[in-house]
This record gives C-alpha cells, structure tokens and sequence, in this order.
C-alpha cells in the first residue's frame, strides 16, 4: 500500500466519520424537547387545554397536538416544529 493510498483512505474514513457524527447531532437535536422560547409561546394554550398535563411532557405533547386547531398561531408553529 502506498502512501498516497494510506492518505485517500484516511481521507475517506474522516469523511464519513464526520458525516455520522453531523447525522447523530441532527437527530438528537430533532428529539430534543422544547425549547425555553417554545415553551413560552405554548404557555397560556397548554393552560387553557392542556392543564391536566403539566409536568407530563409526552401527555402534554400529545394533548397540544390533539388541539392543534384551537392553539394559537406561535404554539401550533412549535407543535409542528417537534412532529405534531
């Protein structure tokens, strides 16, 4: 194996390497809760039909997405944002 080969692949292992890595990051950023930001722009509707559910995020995700048509214009933004 040549030197020009060692470097090609090392080249290519660090590619990849990288490419995964950003893949990891994207994904965990996507399953990432809330952000402060969001939730303040959720507050007053998780209030009004979702109250039951404070301190219950999946419960609470689930119901802000079940009323999705009632939320305010911010708060359904951000349940769209996280996939509801």
């Amino acid at each position: 194996m040549t030197k020009s080969n060692i470097k090609s692949r090392t080249a290519k292992f660090a590619a990849l390497t990288l490419a995964l890595i950003i893949a990891g990051l994207t994904q965990a950023s996507a399953q990432s809760g809330p952000s402060m930001q969001e939730k303040m722009a959720c507050r007053a509707d998780a209030e009004a039909f979702c109250a039951e559910h404070i301190g219950k995020p999946q419960e609470m995700r689930a119901c802000l997405a079940q009323n999705k048509a009632k939320l305010s214009t911010p708060c359904r933004q951000v349940v769209e944002a996280h996939g509801g």
